[in-house]
Parts: C-alpha cells; structure tokens; sequence
C-alpha cells in the first residue's frame, strides 16, 4: 500500500491542534481501493464547496484544504459593539499519490456534509503505454 495511506493511519499527530484563535480540524476519513481506484471520504459537516481546495503540487501531492469563516453577530439595535467575534476552521493536508493514479481523472464531490474524491487506477496496459523509451544518439 502507498505511503499516502500509511500517513493516514497516524493520527496521534493531530493531538493538540485546536487554539483559541483558530480551529484546526482534521475531518474523519474513510480510505477504500476497488481495482479502478481509490477512494476517500472526508467528513465535513457544514462546509461549502467554495470552502474547499483540491490540488497537485508538484511533487504528487494531493493538497487537501479547508477554511471556513464565520462572522458571528447579534442583533442588537440598542446597543454598539467594540468588538465581534470571528470563528475560523481550517484545515491543510497533504496526501502522496500512487504512480498508479490518472491525476488528470481525479474527481471530487460534496453531499450532505460527505467530500468524496475519487483517484481512478491506470490499468496495467495504460501504465505500460506511460513507459517511454529513450534514444541513444
């Protein structure tokens, strides 16, 4: 299995990871393989896909980012506030991809509070397409 997966079962790290500023939130996951591809699920209840961000750097990584802000306010027409509360949760992760992933194919959707990203498998004839040979001059 890839390291991507092995980082996924260390969770004590996340210990500690709240302050009283911001919340950094690591969502619950579910990781499964079928023979066409991965699958993940992260739990993020109340988050939008406009709170989200997927992307591959360039070292095939799978960047996972969260932020959710909110601006807490009450109504209160008889009274002026001096200061207001602002909540924020984020989250950053960084998952390695399997060579046997078609980056170009990779999908991501949110339902009821589930952001599920789908990592489709090359099949063993496309990754020896992907085989290039070099010539010697």
């Amino acid at each position: 299995m890839s390291t991507m997966f092995n980082e996924l079962l260390d969770w004590n790290r996340w210990n500690g990871l709240c302050s009283t500023e911001d919340h950094h939130v690591a969502p619950k996951m579910n990781v499964s393989e079928s023979d066409k591809d991965y699958r993940l699920e992260l739990c993020i209840p109340g988050m939008k896909k406009e709170d989200l961000c997927l992307s591959i750097d360039t070292d095939n990584n799978l960047v996972i980012e969260m932020q959710q802000k909110e601006e807490h306010q009450e109504s209160d027409e008889k009274r002026r506030y001096l200061r207001r509360e602002f909540s924020s949760t984020q989250f950053k992760h960084m998952l390695t991809l399997p060579e046997n992933v078609k980056k170009d194919a990779i999908g991501a959707k949110v339902e009821n509070g589930i952001l599920t990203i789908t990592l489709p498998k090359y099949t063993p004839e496309e990754q020896k397409q992907l085989a290039q040979t070099i010539t010697i001059e």
